[in-house]
Formats: C-alpha cells, sequence, structure tokens
C-alpha cells in the first residue's frame, strides 16, 4: 500500500436500505453510489446478498461496518474478518469503512459505538489493529468519527490529532461524519473548526451527512431526521479544506423516508459541494 492515498471521486450517494429495495432495482434512480450496511449482507446466501449484487452490478457500494471493534481490548474477532474479506472479495467495494470506536469486550458485544480514551498508549494499540486488518484483507479501511457523550479524564490527546495520527501511522483513511462531528462538539463544547482544520487533508476519503435529535442537555445521533442546517455549514467549511471531490454520503437509519427524500437530500449535497468549490476558487484566485 502505498504512503500516499487516492481515494475514489464518487460524487453523492446515499445508504441502502431494505425500505428502498424496490425502488433501487426496478427504477435504478439517478444515484452515484450506495453505502451497504456490512453486517447485513455477511454470512448469508439469502435475499439481502443478491439485492447488494444487483446494486453492485449498477452502481459503486462502498461496505460500512459497525462490529470491527478496532479499539477493543478484546483480539480480533477473526471470524468477523473472514467473513468481512469474503463479502469484499465478492462485492468488491469501492470503500470499505468502519468506526473509530470499541463495541464491546471479553467476547461480549455491547452494540454501541464506544468511545475511546485518546492518548498514546491506545494510539499504539489501535495503530497495530488497523495495520492488521488491511494486512489480512489487501486494502485500506477508513475509520470514522464517531458520535461522543462522554470524555476520558485520561484522553491527552485532541480527537483530530488522534485520528489524524492514527491514519498517518497505520496508512489508513478518514470517514469524516460531519453530523456525528457537529454532535460531539455540541455535547463536549469543543470547536468543531479547529477539529476540521486539524485533520490530515489527504486522509479524508469520504464525508457522512445525517441528522440528529435536540434531547435538550445534548444532541443525540439518531439518523433520523433531515441534514440541519448547522451541520450543513459545516459540511461547507470541510469542503473548502478537503476538496469537493471527497464522496458524500447521506445517511438515515430510522423514520425512514421514500426514496425521493433521500435523493433530495443527496442533491442538496452535491449543491452545497459546488457552492463551497466555487468559494474557494474565488478566494484563491484572489490570493493568487
Amino acid at each position: 500500500m502505498s504512503a500516499t492515498p487516492d481515494w475514489p471521486e464518487l460524487g453523492f450517494g446515499v445508504g441502502l436500505r431494505a425500505e428502498h429495495y424496490q425502488t433501487v432495482l426496478g427504477e435504478r434512480p439517478n444515484i452515484d453510489w450506495f453505502e451497504a450496511l456490512t453486517e447485513n449482507y455477511m454470512d448469508t446466501r439469502g435475499r439481502p446478498l443478491s439485492v447488494l449484487e444487483a446494486v453492485r452490478r449498477d452502481y459503486p457500494v462502498a461496505l460500512h461496518g459497525v462490529a470491527l471493534s478496532i479499539g477493543s481490548a478484546d483480539p480480533l474477532d477473526r471470524k468477523y474478518l473472514r467473513s468481512l474479506k469474503e463479502l469484499s472479495d465478492r462485492i468488491e467495494p469501492v470503500l470499505i469503512t468502519d468506526h473509530l470506536c470499541w463495541t464491546g469486550v471479553r467476547g461480549r458485544s455491547f452494540f454501541d459505538l464506544l468511545p475511546l480514551p485518546y492518548n498514546e498508549e491506545t494510539l499504539e494499540h489501535v495503530t497495530r489493529r488497523v495495520e492488521q486488518v488491511q494486512n489480512f484483507l489487501g486494502r485500506r479501511i477508513l475509520l470514522e468519527n464517531a458520535s461522543a457523550y462522554l470524555a476520558y479524564r485520561t484522553s491527552t490527546i485532541p480527537e483530530w490529532e488522534f485520528i489524524s495520527e492514527v491514519a498517518t501511522r497505520a496508512d489508513c483513511g478518514i470517514l469524516l461524519d460531519v453530523n456525528n462531528l457537529y454532535v460531539s462538539a455540541k455535547n463536549l463544547g469543543f470547536d468543531p473548526i479547529e477539529y476540521l482544520n486539524g485533520i490530515a487533508r489527504d486522509r479524508v476519503g469520504q464525508f457522512h451527512l445525517a441528522g440528529y435529535t435536540d434531547m435538550g442537555s445534548y444532541l443525540f445521533d439518531t439518523h433520523s431526521r433531515p441534514v440541519y442546517r448547522e451541520v450543513w455549514e459545516l459540511y461547507e467549511h470541510a469542503v473548502r479544506r478537503f476538496g469537493p471531490g471527497v464522496p458524500t454520503l447521506i445517511e438515515w437509519d430510522a423514520d425512514i423516508p421514500p426514496f425521493e427524500r433521500l435523493s433530495a437530500e443527496a442533491q442538496k449535497a452535491k449543491a452545497v459541494a459546488r457552492c463551497a468549490a466555487d468559494t474557494l476558487g474565488k478566494e484563491n484566485a484572489s490570493a493568487a
């Protein structure tokens, strides 16, 4: 694997959900690419896998996991990795992604994306595990910043520096979830712009956008609403920093609307990205 990543420019996609199988297969909508939840298609020979194969014939597909548990103290789950590699070899996804988190310990899954303490010990641990995963799969993965509701007292490295250093040391990519960033910034009280400006430019290979739920005293990452104005504004800043070629995905996992609504969000992302790119071009021209 090269030390300089070359991430694909996929355009603007949406998550593939069972509620939309019929629409996607029957109408072949004008969407650039789809992202499939990895665990829904592993260890099965049923309809979901046949649908994913059919979609893959017409569109680029990324696999997005929630169970790699890259930060756990448990040994890597070899059975899970074998299943992931089998699915990857079968589907040939354009990207494989998961979360910078842990999901369980001592063989027990908590079915949640739990935060890590950001310190040198954890950095070395996660880096080794990412290298092992990538060597097993024979390709790079991207790690996503998860939404946070607490921070560890033992953290000594800002999250943006931590995820950038993992990506650099392990030669992996970053899936920058702009909604998760906004949620974490509000919940923990840090500056999301400082976070964006601290991320290594060449390591971001994908953006996520979604809608949160305002619980009053905190924001809850539910992926059940349209993208909020503040997240769109943060996304525009991200596009100006990392470039308009970074693929963007709309996530909507609860209270799932008709496919047309998802498509409209993807089109809005395209318009916002174009506006950000135009602004960046004018700024560069003025500085020249």
